[in-house]
């Protein structure tokens, strides 16, 4: 379940992936592009919908819950610092979205394909975003020939339901 689809107030949906659970306070954090248009959509807050499938368990998790982008404070830096170079590459391209006459990754030719320095790193930091989800409530589904399971939790409560 590393790679969910996120979902924005918009209605607009993208896989994402998941770095870090926090078990203790419900929050997941991705890693995002500061310039994406997910940003303006979700700001200090928005609503936001995670959708995870373990395709061998045969295992829904529906989460809905509060998202918030940061850039400047210490989980942003943390979070930058801990991330492999290849991965922070990407902050060096051109903004998502950016129309192009051919198929391009938007990388300048000198880390295309290749694993920049931290120096050449340096200037990606500023379009380098975290993006914080606090699950309110979880939604449990598991599909079985015998029956599907389905159970809704928010932090605290379970409660079993129908399919």
């Amino acid at each position: 379940m590393h790679t969910p689809v996120v979902a924005t107030a918009d209605a607009d949906a993208r896989v994402m992936v998941l770095r870090e659970f926090n078990p203790e306070n419900w929050t997941l954090r991705f890693h995002t592009d500061a310039r994406s248009p997910k940003v303006a959509v979700i700001g200090n807050g928005a609503p936001v919908a995670v959708l995870f499938y373990d395709q061998t368990e045969k295992v829904q998790l529906r989460c809905r819950g509060l998202a918030r982008i940061v850039c400047d404070a210490a989980i942003a830096d943390k979070a930058w610092q801990e991330s492999d170079t290849f991965a922070r590459r990407c902050y060096l391209g051109a903004p998502p979205g950016e129309e192009r006459d051919e198929p391009s990754s938007g990388l300048p030719k000198d880390v295309e394909g290749r694993r920049p320095s931290e120096e050449q790193l340096a200037p990606a930091r500023e379009n380098f975003a975290v993006m914080l989800v606090t699950i309110e409530t979880m939604d449990w589904y598991r599909l079985s020939s015998d029956g599907h399971k389905r159970a809704i939790f928010t932090r605290g409560k379970g409660q079993w339901v129908t399919p």
